[in-house]
């Protein structure tokens, strides 16, 4: 007997670990940043060194907790509405069977342990694990659609994911743009 429920639990660690791993490397940042713009004196004022870090550290986590947690949803999202459309599973042995994927965000996770000192790590390490994570599920979601459901769930996926993140680069250039255009500078 399996318990389908055995590692219901991956998700919130592997969000919480790379919340954790992402706001190490921002607290670093934070600290130099206010050392270098002069507010980090003022701040030692109230708090020690070791209190102001750990009040960062708290509120960087939970920013990128609160951040990886609606990702998570709107992926799951955009996920289930294309095999509303392009599944014919309609028992949900798709679902489950996709769920095992879960492993490879919790390995990608601690992996990103190892990258703590560079954003740029982070981020190739975090794209690295949804994209080998994507490429997994829709291997295993195969075996239960014909070749071209499995096409128009990549591009339904792809098509939405385009447009999502289309929409944000377009709308912080803006924000952007117009604070730039309101900075008196001659």
């Amino acid at each position: 007997m399996r318990n389908p429920y055995l590692f219901g639990y991956l998700p919130f660690l592997t969000i919480t670990l790379f919340s954790m791993t992402f706001s190490v490397f921002i607290v670093s940042t934070s600290i130099k940043f206010f050392g270098e713009i002069g507010l980090y004196a003022g701040m030692r004022e109230f708090l020690t060194d070791s209190q102001l870090g750990l009040f960062l550290f708290v509120l960087y986590t939970l920013a990128f907790f609160m951040m990886f947690s609606a990702l998570k949803l709107i992926a799951e999202t955009i996920h289930e509405t294309a095999m509303l459309f392009f599944s014919k599973d309609a028992v949900g042995e798709s679902y489950s069977e996709a769920k095992s994927g879960n492993l490879i965000y919790f390995f990608g996770a601690l992996a990103s342990v190892t990258g703590i000192q560079s954003i740029k790590i982070l981020i190739v390490i975090f794209l690295l694990t949804t994209l080998v994570y994507f490429i997994y599920t829709v291997f295993k979601l195969s075996k239960f659609m014909t070749l071209g459901s499995t096409l128009g769930l990549l591009s339904f996926e792809i098509l939405v994911w385009g447009v999502l993140l289309t929409g944000i680069i377009y709308i912080l250039l803006k924000l952007y743009n117009g604070v730039l255009a309101s900075l008196p500078i001659t």
